[in-house]
């Protein structure tokens, strides 16, 4: 089921060049003034009207998207990092993961979901942050309410997340609504499922007030918490993603074995199993695993049997400086000595090609 991905990935490489600072990636090298944003608008190739129409009214919230780019693409790579397929980027592709979204793996659902959940964060942010025009605190949150502690009065800022998922749901859910196709609802589903992840972790905080703390009067306000909240709940989702079919008539998922749940509105979906990603296959997207760090001790998907998919391993002896004889000074510090130390590193060995693989 080798279906374009569509969404934002085919564009969004293009659209960064535009809005992101540089970051270290040879696609994040410039930013653009003046009225740059109808250009480029109006030439990102594989937009569809209502997105260049949302591009054309809302630079700023373009920009906000393009910053939180880097943010929850380093959160996809921290969940993955002891993996075969590690979220690792591609310079100068034409998309920001490669080919390994044409599959509609589990992989793809992650990055479907996280992506969503990040520009969600990211528009709620900045609208907290009063970068936008178009939105600012949550207006709904006013006046004096109630919890199990009492009273308290609304104050602050509170995160407006309504207005990031809805911005969010306008923007990227706009190229799927228009396909009818398998990939589109899958795409539309876990586009959902990150975006409501996000709003799950929206949690309140409060002030006090009176005398010596004694919170007789209280202030509260709603807030995102840290986005690894987010990524740890996806990555929880991901490992028990459900793999379904089309229904008869077209127009939803059932679960492909029997034996499992339904989905929910909060799960992962997926059609197609995945590659293994040990070699290098230009189809798959996948760049393999050759010279990847692997933990010799570890039982786990980061062990060198695991990682190096039974090719063996390299071993090489490297030092590194540390902090080392720490003491505490009276007062208040704590002084170490600069000390190197010596290590094995284990690196998985490469296939006998190591060329990218062609299929016969």
């Amino acid at each position: 089921m080798n279906v374009p991905p569509g969404g934002i990935w085919l564009w969004l490489p293009l659209l960064l060049t535009w809005l992101a600072p540089e970051v270290g990636s040879s696609w994040w090298y410039m930013r653009a003034t003046g009225d740059s944003s109808r250009v480029m608008c109006d030439n990102v190739p594989g937009l569809v009207s209502r997105q260049r129409q949302l591009c054309h009214r809302h630079p700023d919230v373009m920009r906000a998207i393009g910053l939180g780019v880097a943010e929850w693409t380093a959160e996809c790579q921290h969940q993955f990092r002891q993996h075969r397929w590690n979220c690792n980027t591609l310079d100068r592709d034409h998309s920001l993961f490669g080919r390994v979204l044409l599959r509609s793996s589990r992989e793809s659902a992650f990055v479907y979901a996280i992506s969503s959940a990040g520009v969600v964060f990211a528009i709620t942010r900045a609208c907290s942050q009063g970068e936008l025009k178009s939105c600012s605190c949550d207006p709904k949150k006013k006046g004096t309410a109630k919890d199990s502690k009492g009273t308290f009065d609304w104050g602050g800022c509170s995160d407006n997340i309504d207005y990031g998922i809805k911005f969010a749901r306008a923007f990227v859910d706009a190229k799927e609504r228009k396909g009818k196709d398998a990939r589109a609802l899958m795409n539309l589903h876990n586009n959902r499922a990150g975006r409501k992840a996000v709003k799950r972790f929206l949690k309140q905080e409060c002030k006090c007030h009176g005398v010596s703390g004694s919170c007789t009067l209280r202030t509260c306000w709603l807030a995102m918490a840290d986005f690894r909240k987010t990524g740890d709940y996806l990555w929880r989702k991901y490992n028990g993603a459900i793999q379904v079919v089309m229904n008869q008539d077209g127009t939803g998922f059932t679960v492909a074995n029997k034996r499992f749940k339904k989905p929910t509105k909060n799960d992962l979906v997926y059609f197609e199993n995945s590659p293994d990603y040990c070699i290098r296959d230009r189809e798959a997207g996948s760049l393999g695993t050759a010279g990847r760090v692997c933990n010799l001790t570890s039982r786990g998907m980061d062990s060198c049997e695991v990682m190096c998919c039974g090719r063996g391993y390299d071993t090489s002896r490297v030092t590194r400086m540390t902090k080392c004889e720490c003491k505490f000074h009276w007062c208040c510090a704590v002084r170490c000595q600069d000390c190197l130390e010596a290590l094995d590193v284990h690196t998985c060995k490469a296939p006998k090609s190591a060329d990218w693989t062609t299929p016969t």
